[in-house]
Formats: C-alpha cells, sequence, structure tokens
C-alpha cells in the first residue's frame, strides 16, 4: 500500500490553526483527510464542525473527512488510523496533526522517523507553522514553544494580517526569515490558502534542492574570509538591510549557513556531526544540507531533526556545476563558532 502523507500543523495558540483546518476540510478538493488532535486547549476543532460530546474516538464527517482525538499517544493513534485503513473501515487518503499551540513539532516529527511501523505507514510531508501577525511578536519575545515552531517550519503561514500595517507585517517577517531562512512565507487571511500550499510540499524529503531563499543569502558575500554568517550582524554594511528596528529581537533560535567548494572526507563528518548530535541534539531544531563528499561524484543529501539525522545519495553533479556543499542549521542557542570550525576540519 502507497505510503500515506501526513502533514504536521503547528502555530501558537490562537495563531488561526482551526481556521485553517476548517477551511481545509470543508472546501470540495476532493481529498480525504483524517486530522488527528492533541486534545488539550480550548480551541478545538470539533466545537463547530463536529458531533458534540461524541465519545467515539473517530468521528466521520459527511465530506468524507475523518476527525480524532489523541486518547493514548500519537503513536497508537496513527497506528489504528493506518490498520482501519488498511481493512478497508476507513477511507482517507492523509492525515493532518493539529499541535496543541504550546507543543513543540519536534517529537511529533520524530515519531515518523522512530518508529518502525509508523515509518512503514506513513510519510511526513511537512510541517507548517502559522504565526499570528497581531500577537507575533509578543508571542515570538516571550515564549520558546513559538520561537522552535517557527524554527521547525516547512512553510509559515502569517496569519491575521489585515489586523497590522505593513511596516509591522516587514518587521515580523524579517524577524521570522532570521530564524527560518528555509521555509517560504506566506499571508493568510481567514485561513484562505490554495492547497497546493498546505499539502505535498515534500519538506522532509531528501532532495536536492536546498531551500534557502537566494536573496538571504547574498547577505554574506561581502564576507569573504569564511564560509558562515551569521543573521545578527550581517547587515553591518547596511546594504542590506532596511529594517533598523530588527536589531531589538536577539532571538535564541536562529540560523547560520556554511559552504565550502573543497569536500569532506566521509568519515571526518560523519564523527564530527554525530558528536555534534550526541551534545547539542535537543537545541537543533532542523538541519540540511547538500554536501560534497570526496570520492563520490554524487550529491550528498541530509537532513536532520534534533537527534535524528539521515542522509542519501542523491543526483550527479552535473558537468561545470560548481560543487559546493551547503549546510543550513536551525537551533537554540547553537555556539556557531564551534559548527562552523568543526566543519572546517572535516573538509578533505
Amino acid at each position: 500500500m502507497a505510503l500515506i502523507p501526513a502533514t504536521i500543523l503547528t502555530g501558537f495558540l490562537g495563531s488561526g490553526k482551526t481556521t485553517l483546518l476548517k477551511r481545509v476540510l470543508t472546501e470540495a478538493h476532493g481529498q480525504k483527510i483524517a486530522v488527528v488532535e492533541n486534545e488539550f486547549g480550548d480551541e478545538n476543532i470539533d466545537n463547530e464542525i463536529l458531533v458534540q460530546d461524541s465519545q467515539e474516538q473517530i468521528i466521520q464527517l459527511n465530506n468524507g473527512c475523518v476527525c480524532c482525538t489523541i486518547r493514548e499517544d500519537l503513536r497508537t493513534t496513527l497506528s489504528d488510523l493506518a490498520a482501519k485503513k488498511r481493512k478497508g473501515e476507513l477511507n482517507f487518503d492523509r492525515v493532518v496533526i493539529e499541535t496543541t499551540g504550546l507543543a513543540d513539532p519536534g517529537p511529533v516529527a520524530q515519531t515518523f522517523f522512530m518508529d518502525d511501523e509508523i515509518a512503514e505507514s506513513y510519510l511526513l510531508d511537512s510541517i507548517l507553522t502559522l504565526v499570528d501577525a497581531k500577537h507575533g511578536q509578543g508571542q515570538l519575545d516571550e515564549r520558546q514553544e513559538a520561537r522552535r515552531q517557527v524554527g521547525f517550519a516547512d512553510q509559515i503561514f502569517i496569519s491575521k494580517a489585515d489586523l497590522v500595517d505593513e511596516a509591522a507585517l516587514e518587521d515580523l517577517s524579517h524577524r521570522v526569515k532570521h530564524m527560518n531562512p528555509r521555509a517560504p512565507q506566506r499571508r493568510v487571511n481567514f485561513g484562505d490558502v490554495p492547497i497546493s500550499e498546505v499539502f505535498d510540499l515534500r519538506g522532509f524529503n531528501l532532495n536536492a534542492k536546498l531551500d534557502i531563499d537566494p536573496d538571504f543569502l547574498k547577505a554574506d558575500e561581502h564576507d569573504h574570509h569564511g564560509h558562515a554568517h551569521d543573521h545578527d550582524h550581517d547587515h553591518e554594511h547596511g546594504e542590506h538591510c532596511d529594517h533598523p528596528h530588527h536589531h531589538a529581537h536577539d532571538d535564541d533560535v536562529k540560523s547560520f549557513v556554511f559552504r565550502s567548494d573543497r569536500p569532506f572526507n566521509p568519515a571526518k563528518l560523519e564523527d564530527f556531526l554525530g558528536a555534534i548530535v550526541q551534545v547539542y541534539g535537543p537545541k537543533m531544531l532542523r538541519y540540511k544540507g547538500v554536501l560534497n563528499m570526496k570520492g563520490t561524484d554524487k550529491k550528498v543529501i541530509f537532513q536532520g531533526v534534533h537527534q535524528l539525522m539521515g542522509s542519501d545519495l542523491g543526483p550527479k553533479w552535473a558537468p561545470g556545476e560548481k560543487k559546493t556543499s551547503k549546510m543550513v542549521f536551525i537551533g537554540i542557542d547553537l555556539p556557531k563558532d564551534v559548527f562552523l570550525q568543526g566543519l572546517e576540519q572535516c573538509l578533505a
């Protein structure tokens, strides 16, 4: 049986997850979706579109979608859903997991990699994060959960954009981009998002396209002596930044990029990454890279979430293509210098 695609929907309390979900569930897109809810919090979706006070864990909606709340743990719920689908008791095409507004999406994502049974039934497609335009700055200032949710995202939706002015939106967007340069951003009102931007994003695919905004990387081109740049000071020359007030935010969730034109020594790199993940894994939210490895003419693609890391051989380097390794790390207070010097020492 084909793997069932799964999407994790996260975002701080009140950011509009339920509004987005309702729209996705009620839109006539012909897909049958199973929604799994982490059920504490006051904004459960069932208040409005589901049967009240149902003792049944799984409810079939009139458009063929299925909703269920997590009574045991996520693993059991996913396993039950897959079993019912296999037996033909439930018919659905994909799963959306709505996390509570205070949740760290990391362990939810890890479930799909660590558990063999889940990995054999599901394919984790992406993590979507909603950020509330009106309250987002305050939430990012005060709550690490909100910052983590941004760091994990494959796609960011800035909701309630109609409630603030353009300058405030730009400032929020700029700040979020610093925390996570690899997630595209989109402004949404009332959950109005084309379904193509919600599903089949392949955020966890090990593909050779390292999605970092190209303009974002330009910011480090004046930094000729090294391979890295920090997103706290990479605007010091003034040429790329028209947000002087951005500097007020020194978030603990940050990203940095390593690049080199020299190939990596595979054994050294494996040892170094293994050691780094042992020490800093809980603070490493997402990391991804396309690597030039000594001994192979193919790109090596790697990525990870917390302590879980995977790599794969990608396509061959094209004739004439510059063999540049590029890695992006997004994490909480990661010691950038330790990472960059360590990676430098892994080059052949």
